[in-house]
């Protein structure tokens, strides 16, 4: 079942097939540098396929020969009559962006980010945000904040810290300099590298896999890795444990048994 939204403006597209949510990134003429409304455009269809119980899986991906060059530094700049916000209101409006990035680190499904270009700034923590990441062998990550005298939104501090560690993680920031993708590879920053001619073929068809995959058990997964970064072993120990008795009582836990003495793959339902 394919399912398409329409979309005026044409700077996302959101796309289900086979259980998968494909949202694209549509400016390739700016890289897909996010605008306030795009990156608006952009947390609505994740919350949608959030809580679309037709979704398994998320892919994000940008249109072109990019990924996501970050914020637009002309797209969203106010005109000569409106008024300058205060520090705190600018601060409020980037703490709503950051939940773009939030959504997509906690949303109980998995999320992948299909890196086929540039991912520079917001664009390189919107990646990282993600669950997996696979890159292209085109695909060039920057942090780019320091470079423009900005210190980094979206969480790129946090996801980056925990990835590469503190120190790399400053260096990352403070210097701004490419990453090619091997490079990432070798740090983390990326899961896989494909070529350009493989890099869609290879996501859709992981995508599809944990889209298919038993969703109970992924969802509390994802949960128990995300605490494993903040919580003591214990709390991680005592969610592992609820979790691993809340999937005791699914379908998906007697469709695996029924398979393995069928001898075939399981039919997961997600129940």
């Amino acid at each position: 079942m394919t399912s398409e939204e329409p979309n005026p403006v044409e700077t996302l597209a959101y796309v289900v097939n086979a259980r998968v949510a494909l949202v694209t990134l549509t400016r390739p003429e700016r890289l897909n540098a996010l605008t306030p409304e795009l990156h608006a455009r952009l947390q609505a269809a994740v919350a949608r396929a959030a809580r679309d119980p037709d979704v398994g899986a998320l892919v994000l991906t940008g249109a072109g020969r990019g990924f996501c060059s970050g914020g637009d530094m002309n797209g969203g700049r106010r005109g000569d009559h409106e008024p300058r916000p205060t520090l705190e209101q600018r601060a409020d409006e980037l703490v709503h962006h950051g939940e773009t990035a939030k959504l997509l680190h906690a949303m109980p499904k998995p999320t992948i980010a299909m890196v086929n270009g540039p991912a520079a700034g917001a664009g390189l923590a919107l990646a990282l945000a993600c669950d997996i990441r696979i890159g292209s062998t085109e695909a060039v990550l920057k942090t780019a904040y320091a470079n423009v005298a900005l210190s980094g939104d979206l969480g790129i501090s946090w996801f980056l810290t925990r990835l590469v560690g503190p120190s790399r993680a400053k260096e990352l920031l403070f210097l701004g300099d490419r990453i090619a993708p091997e490079q990432a590879l070798q740090m983390g920053l990326l899961n896989r590298v494909e070529s350009p001619d493989t890099l869609y073929a290879v996501t859709m068809a992981l995508a599809q896999r944990l889209a298919n995959g038993p969703a109970v058990a992924l969802r509390y997964m994802k949960r128990h890795v995300n605490l494993a970064s903040d919580e003591s072993l214990d709390a991680v120990i005592e969610a592992e444990a609820y979790g691993m008795a809340r999937c005791g009582r699914t379908q998906d836990i007697k469709e695996a048994a029924l398979a393995f003495r069928e001898k075939r793959p399981p039919n997961f339902t997600g129940s």
